[in-house]
């Protein structure tokens, strides 16, 4: 394995992902896919071999089998981990995107322009992205959690069970290999699943409370005026419109401070812009 890109890779999501984020990589690369991949295929291996009924019944062997184990814990696991872990890979594709188009815009207008959005901030396209990405993974560990829970009630594997399907001539019964120790791992394998779930909706409310902190304390401290009665711009509006540069202008100096929510949505609509080097629409 190349781990060097590897490293690349997830370096890219631990560059826009908050403490959060990178916990959650650390559980699931750590603790559920070394963990799968070390331990978990080397317990379970060809459960079918290991499937042992008490009789030589041809064919009753394997129906009884299909029936307690119609989908293996290790398959289910390797779906699992492969669609949690693609929604980091969109995050990584956004993010080398941006960074193509920064690099574009860099050689075009010089490397002492200003750019679009702050360095390891998540701004504009990539936050919905990042913030999709966290609703995906956490969707798709519970769906899998139901799964488990449906075709293994209570996430438990007994030592015996019965059989009398067809065509085992009678019940007849059948022994699981290693029980107590597929046990231990399915538990395991839940709670880390689990703790990942916590952590994916936590950091997707914070990212959501943040933004919405960031949205309404911005006006407030981008404009103050006298008995807070006044808006005065502090940002450059040079980056609006000549119409909206001129009623700006009017307003202020005729003092009509009635209009001051028309005039704090032209000097809202201007913050977005400032931070931009292209020109508004």
């Amino acid at each position: 394995m190349n781990w060097s890109g590897f490293e690349d890779l997830l370096g890219g999501v631990n560059k826009y992902s908050t403490a959060f984020g990178r916990i959650w990589l650390s559980v699931v690369f750590i603790f559920r896919l070394l963990v799968y991949l070390v331990a978990a295929e080397k317990v379970w291996g060809d459960d079918s071999k290991d499937f042992d009924c008490n009789t030589e019944q041809p064919g009753c062997p394997n129906v009884c089998y299909d029936f307690y184990f119609p989908i293996s814990h290790i398959r289910l696991w390797a779906l699992q981990l492969i669609l949690v872990t693609c929604p980091s890979l969109l995050v990584v594709m956004h993010v080398a995107y941006r960074e193509a188009k920064l690099k574009k815009y860099l050689e075009k207008e010089g490397r002492d322009s200003r750019p679009r959005y702050p360095p390891g901030k998540k701004r504009g396209g990539l936050w919905w992205t990042y913030l999709f990405s966290l609703l995906f993974k956490a969707f798709v560990d519970i769906i899998f959690l139901f799964i488990f829970y449906r075709v293994y009630p209570s996430y438990k594997l007994p030592p015996l069970v019965k059989c009398s399907l067809p065509p085992c001539p009678n019940v007849v019964d059948c022994y699981i290999a290693r029980p107590t120790e597929k046990n231990m791992f399915t538990l395991f394998m839940i709670v880390t699943a689990c703790i990942c779930i916590l952590l994916s909706l936590v950091e997707a409310f914070y990212l959501v409370g943040k933004r919405c902190k960031e949205s309404m304390v911005a006006p407030r401290e981008s404009h103050e005026g006298p008995n807070g009665n006044a808006l005065i711009l502090k940002r450059d509006p040079g980056c609006l419109s000549p119409s909206k540069q001129n009623e700006v202008k009017y307003l202020k100096s005729t003092q009509q401070w009635k209009d001051q929510a028309r005039l704090c949505l032209l000097l809202v609509y201007a913050i977005p812009c400032h931070l931009s080097p292209y020109p508004p629409n």
